[in-house]
């Protein structure tokens, strides 16, 4: 059998090498030890610690990606769901089904990443709660939100708050609005482009931008 330091050594340095130590592929402490290094080092542990949900646990606390190689009755655990999106919210790709449909875990998603709304069910593009965090956190994921959203001044002012430029996803009728407009170049004197000609030369706006 190999020296388990000299194993746990090579591992910290690649955790792809957990591969050629096919007898410690089941051992807890070595398993623990890699996905505490890079949680994609699960995809190497034996099944019965892919069901470990201590083990998994931290795998998607360092990397919310490595949900893909936990075993299913895992990927409908709502806690170590909540953990994996929370530190990478595209693992929601990885959820089960039944958890791809909670209103905590889709929250928690698009609060790590305000994209993932573009992968959400439409029923979530359509929930304010979701939208108002998703461009709260990355104001370009209004042009995943439900139409309806592009016209609610609410929703646009944070999103422009957060990224002037997601001006470009605003409703033509917000294009127009002096206080969306002043919002969005007051984060990004360029977002401008966006707005309507008819406040392209406000004195107001331009002062902002200047």
């Amino acid at each position: 059998m190999a020296d388990k330091k000299k194993a746990m050594l090579a591992i910290a340095k690649d955790y792809t090498k957990l591969d050629k130590y096919p007898e410690f592929k089941a051992d807890r402490e070595v398993i623990l030890y890699s996905v505490n290094i890079d949680g994609s080092a699960l995809e190497y542990a034996d099944d019965s610690l892919k069901k470990d949900k201590d083990v998994v646990m931290q795998a998607v606390g360092q990397d919310g990606l490595a949900l893909q190689y936990a075993d299913d009755s895992l990927k409908k655990d709502k806690d170590v769901v909540m953990q994996a999106v929370g530190q990478n919210g595209y693992a929601l790709k990885y959820a089960d089904d039944s958890l791809k449909k909670d209103k905590d875990v889709v929250m928690q998603a698009v609060g790590q990443d305000g994209r993932v709304l573009k992968n959400v069910a439409d029923s979530f593009k359509k929930d304010k709660d979701v939208v108002m965090q998703a461009v709260g956190q990355d104001g370009y994921a209004l042009q995943f939100a439900d139409d309806s959203f592009k016209k609610d001044k609410d929703v646009v002012m944070q999103a422009v708050g957060q990224d002037g430029y997601a001006l470009e996803y605003a409703d033509d009728s917000l294009k127009k609005d002096k206080d969306v407009v002043m919002q969005a170049v007051g984060q990004n004197g360029r977002a401008l482009e966006y707005a309507d000609d008819s406040l392209q030369k406000d004195k107001d706006i331009l002062a902002i931008c200047s």
